[in-house]
């Protein structure tokens, strides 16, 4: 395994920790979060040119051995010292999920299996929302044997399909030569009728929930001992695609709002045994006041720039309370900022502009001359960050923009 030590890397005392996924913005985040606190990063890459490998708070890139965690982990851990290993894609917190929760004197800083399969199944999260006084959307999940024509009758539509584990899902699909959809939208019964029909030859369907309305809200929460130790909230403003996806702008929701949703994003997590960071997710409508829970992300979201901006720090908390045994609160983070992510943000306003009937939402609404305006006017806003550039750190950026360059001359000369 080739070690890379980084130019600029900070020297501290405080022990090193290992980061599984150097290849996009949430990695970047956590590789910043610890290392400008002084904790030498060593981040694991499939990549060699990941963007975070290039960041000042990186100490060294290590390429990514095959085969399991347990096969090269430990291994690993002893070479560089590590405290602490953390991890951002769902497949590897499925496989450290299998390792004990600590190596040696290294703790492994992910969700327990138990856990993580609870969550990763939207219905059984949406099962526990239910018994504990949330609001879940109407939902079926359809299965062999059962009478789908009394569900086609009796789903208030329009509807959403998605599916309730996609990792379980995928390899089905792929198997059967079937695409693999984050999102289907069904506006009427025939509609149902014929997305059953598709997936009838493998036995295995996606989740049936109620469309639900209104804009995103996500409530992050850090859990020791059945308590929030940090609490921090954001509004989704876009996606990538538009209709439902990656968050490209979203701004920080002060504390004092939506405060009784929190109390229930709380309970719901001591509900579900929950240890570390997750995000609640919900669509909320502000004309009603309702919240509707889409589901639990045990794992570190998209939109994990922002709350870094807003100095409400996760993998720090978590890295602080495990390795540092400190106990101290939190400071409580900033909340009128806002960041985008600037090329889904950017594609996001192409398609509004020039392919709007690309949009699978058929209830999305499009504001062209709005959505221009403000991709331009948040260039001067200064409440506006990013989730890749900044400056004290810019050479991810750099990277970034050399190898989205690279790409589109390849794409050129084909």
């Amino acid at each position: 395994m080739a070690l890379r030590t980084s130019a600029g890397a900070c020297v501290t005392h405080y022990p090193a920790a290992l980061v599984l996924g150097l290849e996009n913005a949430i990695g970047l985040t956590i590789v910043r979060e610890l290392g400008e606190r002084g904790v030498p990063v060593h981040g694991i890459a499939r990549d060699p040119a990941a963007i975070a490998g290039v960041s000042r708070h990186c100490a060294a890139v290590i390429q990514r051995p095959a085969g399991p965690a347990r096969d090269w982990l430990p291994e690993m851990i002893a070479r560089t010292g590590a405290r602490a290993v953390l991890a951002i894609s769902e497949s590897d917190l499925l496989d450290l999920g299998l390792l004990p929760p600590m190596i040696g004197d290294c703790h492994i800083l992910v969700p327990r299996l138990d856990q993580l399969t609870q969550v990763i199944d939207k219905a059984r999260t949406l099962d526990v929302a239910a018994r504990i006084g949330l609001r879940v959307p109407q939902t079926w999940q359809p299965r062999i044997g059962e009478d789908f024509a009394d569900h086609i009758a009796t789903m208030q539509y329009p509807l959403v399909a998605k599916w309730a584990n996609p990792p379980e899902a995928m390899p089905i699909l792929e198997q059967a030569g079937l695409e693999w959809l984050k999102t289907d939208y069904i506006r009427t019964p025939d509609e149902l009728r014929a997305l059953l029909d598709r997936y009838a030859p493998i036995g295995c369907w996606p989740l049936i929930q109620q469309y639900c309305g209104g804009v995103g809200l996500g409530q992050m929460l850090y859990m020791q001992n059945g308590q929030a130790t940090l609490r921090f909230q954001h509004r989704r403003l876009h996606e990538w695609p538009p209709e439902g996806g990656v968050s490209t702008l979203c701004r920080a929701e002060p504390a004092g709002r939506h405060q009784d949703q929190m109390v229930l994003s709380e309970r719901l997590l001591q509900a579900l045994d929950w240890a570390g960071q997750a995000m609640v997710e919900y669509r909320y409508e502000a004309d009603s006041g309702r919240y509707w829970l889409m589901e639990v992300n045990g794992r570190y979201w998209g939109s994990l720039p922002l709350a870094w901006h807003c100095n409400a720090h996760f993998a720090w908390e978590a890295y602080r309370r495990t390795v540092l045994a400190q106990t101290d609160a939190a400071p409580a983070p900033r909340d009128h900022l806002r960041a985008r992510y600037m090329v889904p943000e950017t594609k996001r306003l192409a398609r509004v502009l020039l392919a709007p009937t690309r949009i699978g939402d058929p209830f999305f609404r499009r504001r062209p001359v709005v959505d221009l305006l403000g991709y331009i006017l948040a260039f001067f806003d200064p409440r506006t960050r990013y989730y890749v550039f900044a400056l004290s750190d810019p050479r991810p950026w750099m990277r970034d923009m050399g190898q989205m360059l690279r790409k589109a001359v390849r794409r050129e000369n084909r």
